[in-house]
């Protein structure tokens, strides 16, 4: 199966970290959130992925070319202007040749896929939105499904006056290639604000799969921290992190650490680390390639990019 993977996003809110990276370069832990992505399409199977890219393309472009280091065929589409993320989609053109799977870059996950692909035959769907509960919907879609699973409705960005379901949009989309041909390649349209309505309006089967397992966007500073705490503290199901030096502390490659540092965990040290005399580090903390700190200091719940 192909996957389109969502890459465009420039991160305005988790600025100064997007100045010179777009948001899916973003490091969660230790590698960037869209290698998480790749790491997770992987895991289910899928090797082969459309990379729909906006936002200073080339620094995603040059990081994994054309895919080959991951074991993947990676293959690149690059808005001028701004398609919409249904119109980013349509532009890849009939290189979509089967039922697709469209997943973001931005948001950590460990959903599994196969069941949503799965579920997504079994009801002979046109489009299978994945859903997961959230205890704050204003910043999503919400939507609501009957008891088979068909969607009934569903609103953008609801304020809590309107709000009537806890169960969220995540952007993770299983599709047939005939949706997207009611809009021309180079056609604005977006998926959640034009298609899935017309699509219900027009009696497609659309259908929501209500997914377990971890779900977040990056969408801002704090959900950024939150989403590198939770990945350290194992409550996301993902590829070994590094090698365990002691209990609590995950390295990358060759560290220093003085015997008189006191580590409380989970910590992850990057290649390089240098962790001085008298150091108190207290997790979840991440210190990535040739981060020293230096003799006495003290770091709480921290992230500390490279050098």
């Amino acid at each position: 199966m192909q996957a389109v993977v969502m890459a465009g996003g420039e991160g305005s809110r988790l600025r100064p970290l997007t100045i010179n990276r777009p948001k899916p370069m973003v490091q969660i832990v230790n590698k960037p959130c869209l290698g998480h992505i790749f790491d997770l399409l992987l895991r289910h199977g899928i090797d082969e992925a459309f990379v729909t890219l906006q936002y200073l393309a080339s620094v995603i472009q040059d990081s994994y070319g054309d895919g080959g280091g991951l074991g993947m065929r990676l293959r690149y589409t690059v808005e001028e202007t701004p398609l919409g993320t249904g119109g980013s989609v349509r532009q890849i053109g009939d290189d979509l040749d089967g039922t697709f799977l469209v997943i973001s870059g931005d948001a950590l996950t460990d959903i599994d896929l196969s069941k949503i692909i799965a579920f997504h035959k079994q009801r002979e769907a046109a489009v299978t939105l994945t859903l997961v509960h959230v205890p704050n919907p204003l910043e999503y879609g919400v939507v609501i499904t009957n008891e088979d699973g068909r969607i009934a409705k569903f609103l953008e960005k609801p304020s809590w006056g309107e709000v009537f379901s806890d169960t969220i949009n995540t952007g993770i989309y299983v599709m047939e290639p005939r949706v997207l041909k009611r809009y021309a390649v180079g056609e604005v349209f977006d998926f959640s604000k034009d298609l899935f309505p017309k699509l219900l309006a027009e009696g497609e089967p659309l259908f929501g799969y209500v997914a377990d397992g971890y779900w977040t966007d990056i969408g801002s500073i704090a959900e950024y921290a939150r989403a590198n705490a939770d990945l350290l503290q194992g409550k996301v199901r993902t590829a070994p992190l590094g090698r365990e030096l002691m209990p609590g502390v995950v390295v990358n490659g060759d560290v220093e650490i003085d015997p008189t540092a006191r580590i409380t965990g989970p910590v992850f040290l990057g290649e390089g680390a240098k962790i001085g005399a008298h150091v108190e580090i207290v997790g979840p903390t991440v210190l990535r390639d040739y981060v020293s700190v230096d003799v006495g200091a003290v770091v709480d719940r921290s992230i500390v990019w490279r050098n």
